[in-house]
C-alpha cells in the first residue's frame, strides 16, 4: 500500500505519515452537516433558547405503527424466553438454531422496508426491540444492531440506488448478517488516517481494495459488509483533500481474510474480527452515494444507529432495578431488608429515579426522528449520557448484591441460588461507553456542535490568521446578531413552559440554565479566542451540562405525557402517571445539583496544572513511580515485543 502521509493539505506531517492536525481538522470538517434545516431541541439550548414546541408534547408512538409491531414483537419476546444468555457467555457463540430462529421470525429485517420483503418497523418499535433484548443479553444487542443499526441496511437506506437496493434488500430481508469497516489498527476516531484504500480498475468496472480493518463487528460472520477506504484525492483550493468512500462489500470476495476474531472482557459471543483485504475487486456499482461521501455517510448512518445504545441500556437498567428491588426486600441484614438501611435506600432511589430518565432520553431522541427533527445532537447525548449513567447503575446493582452480584450466575445457579446474571451485566456494559464513539469523542463531536454558530460566525474576528479585511467583514456580519441575543440571555425566565404539567418549575429552571449555559459559552470563547478548541475540559463540562439539561427535559416532558393520559385509565395507569411525576421530580432535583457543580467549576481552575503534569508523566519525569511492580528484565523484553509488534504492523501496511 501507498503511504498514506505524501500529500500534505497543510500543516506538518504527524508521526509515522500521518495526517497532521490540519489534515484531519480538513476531513473532519468536509464530512460534517453544516447546516440546521431543520429543528434541534439541544442546540437552541446551547445558545440559550428552550423551545417547549420541540419536545412538548411528549412524540409518543404512533398507535397505527405499534399495532403493526405487535406480532413481531410478541414472536420476539417468546424467542427472548427460551434464549439462553448465560449459555452464549459460557460458549462464546450464538447458536445457529438460534440464527435461524431470528431470520424467521423477521428479526435481521427489522430495518429493511416493507417493499423489499422487511418488517419496516418504525424507529420506536425496532429501539423497543432493542430494549427487550438488552435486558437479556448484550451479545444479541450487538449483533442485531451492528447488522441494521450501521450496517448495510441504514447506509442503503439513506443512500443507496434503486437498483442497489433492489438487489440487496430482499437479502437482508430474509437474515443477511452484515457489518460495518471502519476502524483500523492505527486509525480510531480519526479517519484522516484511513490507510486502506480503493484504486479503479483499469477497465473502470471495479475498484481493488487493500488494506486491514480492526474491531469490524458482525466481521466474521456477516455475508454483506459497508467498508470505508481511501480512494483518489481531490483537489480543493488547490490543494490535495483525502477521500474517502464507502462500498457494499461481499463478505467471500476473494481476498478477504479474517486474521483474528477478537475476544473482549465481556460480550464473549461478539462476533468481530480483524480483516484483511487484499486485491479485493468490487464492482463500481457497489459505491454508495459517489466517490468521497464515505466518512459523511458514516457520521449520518450514525446519528441515527446511535439510537439503539440508549434504548438498550434504559432495557437493561430496567431488568437490574428489578433484581435489585427484589434482592432489598428479601435479604435481612441486622434485623430488617436491605432496602431499609438508608445507605442502600439512596442508591435504590437513585437507580430508580435514573432509569425512568434513561428510558425518557431514549424515547424522546427517538420521538424527535420520527418528527423529523435534526438530531444529530440529541442522539450523541443520548448515547453518552445514559451509557455513562447505565454504567453507574450496574455498578450500584453489584454493590447492592454484594458478593453475589460479583459471582457468575453459572456459579448461582450450581449452589441453587437465583442466576442473576449482575457480574455478567456488568461485563457486556462497559464497552457501551466506547462502542459508537466514546464517551470523549461524543464530547468532541457535541461541543463543535454547540458552538457551531459561533465559530462560523465570529470566530474568524479572533481567528490568528485572519486579515484585517476577514476581521472586519466578521465583525460587520456579526454585530446585528449579537447586539440582539445576547442581551435576551439575561431577560429572567418569568412563565413556566407550557407542556410539563406538575415539573413545570423544573422545566423553568431548564430554561433559566440554558441562558446561563450560552452566554458561559460565549464568555469562553471570548476569554479564549481559539485556544478554547484546545481546552477540551472547559467545553466538556459545559456539554454536560447540557445533557443534563436535555435529560431533565425529557424526564419532565415523559412525565407530564403520562401523567395526563394516565388519569382516565386503569388503576395501573394511574399508578404509573403518579409514579412518573415522582421519579421525574426526583431525577431533575438530582440533576439540578450535578448542573450548579458543573457551572461552578466550568473554567477549569486546576485544568493547566493538570495538564501539564500529564505531559510530565509522559516524558517519563514520575518513572519512579512505577519501579518495583515487575522485574526489569521482563519489563524490558515486554517493551521489545511490543515496538517489534508495532514495526511489523507498519511494515505490513506499508
Amino acid at each position: 500500500m501507498a503511504e498514506a502521509g505524501n500529500d500534505r493539505a497543510g500543516g506538518s506531517a504527524g508521526p509515522n505519515g500521518a495526517a497532521s492536525v490540519d489534515e484531519a481538522r480538513a476531513v473532519a470538517e468536509a464530512a460534517r452537516e453544516t447546516e440546521w434545516t431543520r429543528p434541534s431541541f439541544v442546540a437552541g439550548l446551547f445558545m440559550g433558547r428552550f423551545d417547549a414546541s420541540i419536545v412538548a408534547p411528549f412524540p409518543d408512538e404512533d398507535p397505527a405503527e405499534a399495532a403493526r409491531a405487535k406480532p413481531f414483537l410478541d414472536a420476539f419476546r417468546a424467542f427472548l424466553a427460551q434464549y439462553d444468555a448465560d449459555e452464549v457467555d459460557r460458549v462464546g457463540r450464538i447458536s445457529d438454531a438460534n440464527i435461524q430462529r431470528l431470520r424467521e421470525i423477521g428479526a435481521l429485517g427489522m430495518k429493511v422496508p416493507r417493499e423489499y420483503g422487511g418488517l419496516g418497523l418504525s424507529m420506536h418499535a425496532y429501539t423497543e426491540a432493542m430494549s427487550l433484548a438488552a435486558a437479556r443479553c448484550g451479545n444479541l444487542v450487538a449483533l442485531l444492531s451492528a447488522s441494521q443499526s450501521i450496517g448495510v441496511p441504514q447506509p442503503l437506506a439513506l443512500a443507496g440506488t434503486e437498483e442497489q437496493k433492489r438487489r440487496y434488500f430482499p437479502r437482508i430481508a430474509k437474515g443477511a448478517i452484515t457489518a460495518f469497516a471502519l476502524t483500523e489498527p492505527d486509525v480510531g476516531s480519526d479517519p484522516a488516517n484511513m490507510r486502506t484504500t480503493a484504486t479503479l480498475a483499469d477497465d473502470g468496472k471495479s475498484w481493488i481494495i487493500n488494506g486491514e480493518k480492526l474491531w469490524c463487528t458482525n466481521g466474521t460472520r456477516c455475508e454483506l459488509m459497508v467498508v470505508m477506504a481511501r480512494t483518489p484525492d481531490r483537489i480543493v483550493g488547490g490543494k490535495p483533500r483525502r477521500q474517502i468512500t464507502a462500498f457494499i462489500v461481499e463478505a467471500d470476495s476473494p481476498g478477504i481474510e479474517v486474521l483474528h476474531h477478537c475476544r473482549f472482557m465481556g460480550l464473549k459471543a461478539l462476533e468481530n474480527g480483524w480483516i484483511r483485504f487484499t486485491d479485493v475487486r468490487v464492482p463500481a456499482e457497489n459505491v454508495l452515494w459517489g466517490e468521497g461521501k464515505g466518512l459523511k455517510l458514516a457520521l449520518t448512518t450514525l446519528n441515527t444507529g446511535r439510537l439503539t445504545i440508549p434504548a438498550g441500556v434504559a432495557g437493561a437498567s430496567k431488568a437490574i432495578l428489578r433484581w435489585v428491588r427484589d434482592w432489598a426486600v428479601e435479604r435481612v441484614q441486622w434485623g430488617q431488608p436491605v432496602g431499609k438501611h438508608d445507605a442502600v435506600a439512596q442508591k435504590i432511589a437513585r437507580m430508580a429515579a435514573d432509569t425512568f430518565a434513561l428510558d425518557a432520553v431514549s424515547s424522546l431522541t427517538t420521538g424527535l426522528h420520527e418528527r423529523g427533527a435534526d438530531i444529530r445532537l440529541e442522539a450523541a447525548i443520548a448515547k453518552m449520557w445514559n451509557t455513562e449513567n447505565g454504567w453507574r447503575i450496574v455498578d450500584d446493582a453489584l454493590q447492592i448484591r454484594g458478593g453475589r452480584g460479583y459471582e457468575t450466575a453459572d456459579s448461582l445457579r450450581a449452589r441453587g441460588e437465583p442466576p442473576i446474571p449482575i457480574e455478567r451485566m456488568m461485563r457486556d456494559a462497559r464497552i457501551n461507553l466506547i462502542f459508537e464513539g466514546s464517551s470523549e469523542i461524543m464530547r468532541l463531536f457535541i461541543a463543535r456542535e454547540a458552538v457551531d454558530h459561533h465559530f462560523s460566525m465570529a470566530f474568524p474576528i479572533v481567528a490568528p490568521d485572519s486579515t484585517l479585511k476577514q476581521r472586519l467583514s466578521a465583525l460587520f456580519r456579526a454585530a446585528p446578531f449579537y447586539a440582539m441575543w445576547y442581551p435576551s440571555l439575561w431577560v429572567p425566565v418569568l412563565r413556566k413552559p407550557p407542556g410539563f404539567g406538575p415539573l413545570a418549575h423544573h422545566a423553568r429552571y431548564v430554561a433559566r440554565a440554558a441562558k446561563r449555559l450560552g452566554r458561559a459559552l460565549f464568555h469562553a470563547m471570548l476569554r479564549f479566542g481559539p485556544g478554547l478548541e484546545k481546552r477540551q475540559m472547559v467545553l466538556f463540562r459545559a456539554v454536560d451540562i447540557g445533557a443534563e439539561l436535555y435529560a431533565m427535559t425529557a424526564a419532565c416532558a415523559k412525565a407530564a405525557s403520562m401523567a395526563a393520559s394516565g388519569g382516565p385509565g386503569s388503576t395501573a395507569d394511574a399508578a404509573a402517571a403518579s409514579g412518573a411525576v415522582e421519579l421525574a421530580d426526583a431525577f431533575c432535583r438530582q440533576a439540578r445539583g450535578r448542573i450548579e457543580a458543573l457551572f461552578d467549576a466550568l473554567s477549569g481552575a486546576h485544568d493547566i496544572a493538570m495538564y501539564r503534569l500529564a505531559q510530565r508523566v509522559l516524558a517519563g519525569e514520575h518513572a519512579w513511580l512505577e519501579h518495583g511492580i515487575v522485574d526489569e528484565a521482563v519489563e524490558s523484553a515486554a517493551r521489545r515485543a511490543h515496538a517489534a509488534l508495532n514495526q511489523a504492523t507498519r511494515s505490513r501496511l506499508n
